[in-house]
C-alpha cells in the first residue's frame, strides 16, 4: 500500500470517529438541555453563566493539538463502554429518582452523568493514549456541571468569610473609624453586613477557571499551577474586599443610597478587571522562573 493510500485510509477512519464522536455530544446536549434550562431560570443562575462557555474552551484546546492528540488512534471497548454505562445509569438514576432534588442538585447529577457520558465517548472512540494527550481539555468540561448546593454553601461561606478578614484590614489601613461585629461594619453613617450576596462567587469562579486555564497554557510544574489558583482565590477575596470598601467608603461619606443602588448590584466589572491584573504578573513571574 502506497504512503498517500494509507494517509487517506486514515483520514477516513479518523473522520468517521469524529462524525461518531459529534453524535454522542449531541445526544449529551438534548440530555443536558431540559435541567439546564430549569438552572438557568432559577435564582442560582447567575453563578453558572461561565457554562456556556466551558466547551468552547475545551474544543479550542483540543483543537490546537489535535495533530499531538490524534497522532494514535484506536478503539478501546473494554474501557469505553463502561464508562459510558455509568454515564447513562447516572442520568437515567438522576430521571427516575431525582425528583425530591431541587433545580441546583438535580442539574448538577445530570451534567455530571454528561460529562461521564463524554469521556466515555472519546475513550471509546480514540483509545487511551489520545485520552492521556486531551486529559485536560476533557477534563475542563467539569466546570459545566453546576456545584451541588451543599458545597456551594461552604464555598460561600468561604468566600464570604476570606472577603469579610480582607475588608476589616482595609478599614484599618484606611484609619475609618469602625467597630466589627462578626460579617457587619458600623461606621459612624453607615452599617455594611458582608452578606453571602457580597462573598464574590461568581468573579470568583471566573477567576479561579482563569487561573486553572492560564496555568495549563503557560506553566509546566504543577507546584507554581497549584501556587497560581491559590493565587487567585487570595486575589478573588481582597478585589472583593476593595470592592467592599469602596461602596462602604462612598455610602458614609457620600450618599447612603450607593450600598443600594445599581453601582452596588452589577458594579462589579472594574474589580474583576482589577482582579486579573494584580494575576497578570504572578502568572507572568512564574513563567519567567521556568524558562530561566
Amino acid at each position: 500500500m502506497s504512503e498517500n493510500s494509507l494517509a487517506e485510509k486514515i483520514k477516513e477512519h479518523l473522520n468517521t470517529r469524529n462524525i461518531v464522536f459529534l453524535l454522542f455530544a449531541a445526544v449529551a446536549l438534548i440530555m443536558a438541555y431540559t435541567p439546564i434550562k430549569a438552572l438557568y431560570s432559577s435564582n442560582k443562575s447567575e453563578y453558572y453563566s461561565h457554562i456556556a462557555l466551558i466547551p468552547l474552551v475545551s474544543i479550542y484546546l483540543i483543537y490546537i493539538k489535535r495533530k499531538e492528540i490524534f497522532a494514535k488512534v484506536n478503539y478501546l471497548f473494554v474501557l469505553g463502554i463502561p464508562v459510558l454505562l455509568l454515564g447513562i445509569a447516572l442520568f437515567l438514576g438522576g430521571i427516575l429518582w431525582g425528583a425530591p432534588l431541587d433545580k441546583n442538585n438535580y442539574a448538577s447529577l445530570i451534567a455530571f452523568s454528561i460529562f461521564i457520558f463524554i469521556n466515555g465517548a472519546f475513550i471509546l472512540l480514540y483509545g487511551m493514549q489520545a485520552y492521556r494527550t486531551a486529559l485536560f481539555p476533557l477534563l475542563f468540561l467539569i466546570f459545566t456541571v453546576p456545584i451541588p448546593t451543599a458545597l456551594m454553601d461552604n464555598i460561600i461561606y468561604f468566600l464570604q468569610a476570606g472577603s469579610t478578614e480582607f475588608v476589616n484590614l482595609l478599614f484599618l489601613a484606611s484609619g475609618v473609624p469602625f467597630v466589627r461585629d462578626g460579617f457587619v461594619f458600623h461606621l459612624p453613617n453607615v452599617s455594611v453586613e458582608v452578606a453571602k450576596q457580597c462573598s464574590g462567587i461568581r468573579s470568583g469562579m471566573a477567576i479561579f477557571i482563569v487561573a486553572i486555564l492560564a496555568g495549563y497554557m503557560f506553566l509546566k510544574s504543577y507546584w507554581k499551577i497549584i501556587f497560581l489558583v491559590i493565587c487567585a482565590v487570595l486575589i478573588a477575596m481582597f478585589k472583593n474586599g476593595i470592592r467592599i470598601l469602596t461602596l462602604s467608603l462612598l455610602g458614609n461619606y457620600v450618599d447612603p443610597r450607593i450600598l443600594s443602588s445599581s453601582l452596588h448590584r452589577e458594579g462589579g466589572t472594574p474589580f474583576f478587571i482589577l482582579a486579573l491584573l494584580l494575576l497578570a504578573p504572578i502568572l507572568f513571574f512564574l513563567r519567567r522562573s521556568e524558562k530561566k
